[in-house]
């Protein structure tokens, strides 16, 4: 099991820039893909950025280019650099983990996706 938490969210003026911070606890060396979501108010929550595991990041096409996601597998610790913010990027933003679990007593496994929190990005105009 692991333990998700975000934080850096706040006020930044639209082209503005803000990082965000997800910190994994728990059984962190069996996290195989972690991603940040975002969901703006009366919408769905979408992808903004993963990294699966042994591969590099990969974005939503309305943020590439302006957002930077990496990941430090030794402690855990996930960052999305976000670079000239957007109004329409005012969303509680979400990171998750997928996490490899044992089944029982078995060798069976299974995969949880774990999801924080989230903290707020608010992007004035």
């Amino acid at each position: 099991q692991v333990q998700l938490v975000e934080s850096g969210g706040g006020l930044v003026q639209d082209g503005g820039s803000l990082t965000l911070s997800c910190v994994a606890s728990g059984t962190i060396d069996r996290i195989s893909n972690v991603a940040w979501y975002r969901q703006a108010p009366g919408q769905s929550r979408e992808l903004v950025a993963r990294i699966l595991y042994g591969g590099s990041p990969q974005y939503a096409d309305s943020v590439k280019g302006r957002f930077s996601m990496s990941r430090d597998n030794t402690n855990g610790t996930t960052l999305l650099q976000m670079n000239t913010l957007k109004p329409e990027g005012t969303a509680v933003y979400y990171c998750s983990a997928d996490c490899h679990e044992d089944v029982g007593d078995s060798d069976a496994m299974k995969v949880v996706e774990y999801w924080g929190e989230g903290t707020l990005v608010t992007v004035s105009s």
